[in-house]
Parts: structure tokens; C-alpha cells; sequence
């Protein structure tokens, strides 16, 4: 719950900030030189990549909490059993067990969301972030994707 609050108080300041860069930009455009129009021009752009990001990093964090309750509601979330130091630290070489483990399973069952998103989450724990992101983003894909048919399609 306090990631939530956090990314939400985040998100808050960051289109706050982007209305005031906006507000920045249509002042330079007003003022109608060919160096202020330019500024301007160039100044809008920054908030609609930044808003461009937010909404596509929301959007990805709320498929992935979705398919996460899915999985929690099948009881196929992935136990943490991972091995810490006395910080509370996950010790790499745990980590990289579970992730061999959670890599075996999902070369088994390549077309599964579940072993993907479970993968996602040993990356994840691996430290290994753009993997991890990688394979979230897979098994959101699946997800989404129809089911497969099996047996023979009748036309």
C-alpha cells in the first residue's frame, strides 16, 4: 500500500510539473518571435514525452498488479523462499537458484503467462531490472492474447 501512495503522490507532483512546463511553453508561443516560438515549441514537447511515460508505466503497473491478484486468487504466486543476509538482503547465489529454476519452467511452458510473470519476479530479485521488466511485459502480452484453440479449427 505505501508503493501505491508513493507512485501516486509521484505522479501527482509530475503533472503538476508538467502543467506549469506547459504553461511555460504557451507563454513563449504568445509572445510570437521566431526565438520564442522555437523555445516554446521545444519546451511543449518535454511534457508530452513525460506525460507519454507516465501513462504507459501506469498502464504496465496496473496489468501487472492485475495478473499478480489473478495469480494470487489461483495460489500461483511464487513462495519467497529466498535465502537473506542480516540486513535482510537477498543473497545472489538464492537468487540465482530460484531464477535457474523459474528459467527451466518457463522454457517448458513458453505459451504460459504464469511461468513468465513468476520469471519476471526471480529477474526481479536477481537485480536484474530491464529482464525483468522484459518478461512482465510478456507475460501481460500473453495474458491479453486469445486463447489458443486446440484441436482442429472447423471453418
Amino acid at each position: 500500500m505505501r508503493a501505491k501512495i508513493t507512485y501516486f503522490i509521484t505522479a501527482a507532483v509530475l503533472v503538476v510539473y508538467f502543467v506549469l512546463v506547459g504553461s511555460r511553453g504557451v507563454m513563449l508561443l504568445q509572445q510570437g518571435t521566431w526565438l520564442t516560438v522555437t523555445f516554446g515549441a521545444a519546451v511543449l514537447i518535454l511534457p508530452v514525452i513525460g506525460i507519454w511515460f507516465l501513462w504507459m508505466n501506469t498502464r504496465f503497473v496496473t496489468r501487472a498488479n492485475q495478473l499478480a491478484a489473478e495469480l494470487e486468487a489461483e495460489g500461483g504466486l511464487p513462495v519467497d523462499e529466498l535465502e537473506r543476509d542480516g540486513y535482510g538482503r537477498i543473497l545472489r547465489d538464492s537468487a540465482d537458484e530460484v531464477f535457474a529454476r523459474r528459467k527451466a519452467e518457463t522454457e517448458d511452458a513458453p505459451g504460459d503467462w504464469r511461468s513468465w510473470f513468476r520469471l519476471a519476479v526471480a529477474y526481479h530479485d536477481a537485480r536484474d531490472t530491464p529482464r525483468a521488466r522484459k518478461a512482465m511485459q510478456r507475460a501481460i502480452a500473453l495474458h491479453a492474447a486469445p486463447p489458443a484453440q486446440e484441436g482442429p479449427v472447423q471453418v
